[in-house]
């Protein structure tokens, strides 16, 4: 009995911020009202306050070289839901091309 107490509330205080977290965070949180890229980032700072990162319609901005350029970037901004339609979208064109290549180097012979 000693033992297991000592766990148990180890186990509740630890546990405790985590509950916290879900509860104080809304349950539903609308979509942004525009394109997130087209957002500033105090806009996109006021949409994210109190969405967890891993939310859908949580915003995430990347910023990528533009080509042609040493020095300009562009910021792509979109929420995660979005992000992940794009990864996927991308990770199939590439599996594409690839067997796109293979299927041309092989010899029917």
């Amino acid at each position: 009995m000693n033992r297991i107490l000592p766990a148990f509330m180890a186990a509740t205080l630890l546990a405790a911020p985590a509950f916290a977290a879900e509860s104080a965070a809304p349950a539903d949180h609308a979509p942004p009202p525009k394109a997130p890229s087209a957002m500033t980032p105090t806009e996109i700072k006021a949409h994210n306050e109190g969405l967890a990162q891993t939310h859908p319609y949580y915003i995430k901005c990347r910023k990528t070289l533009e080509i042609g350029s040493l020095v300009k970037k562009n910021r792509v901004c979109y929420t995660n839901e979005k992000w992940k339609e794009v990864t996927a979208q991308g990770n199939q064109n590439a599996r594409d091309t690839a067997e796109a290549m293979v299927g041309k180097g092989v010899n029917s012979n």
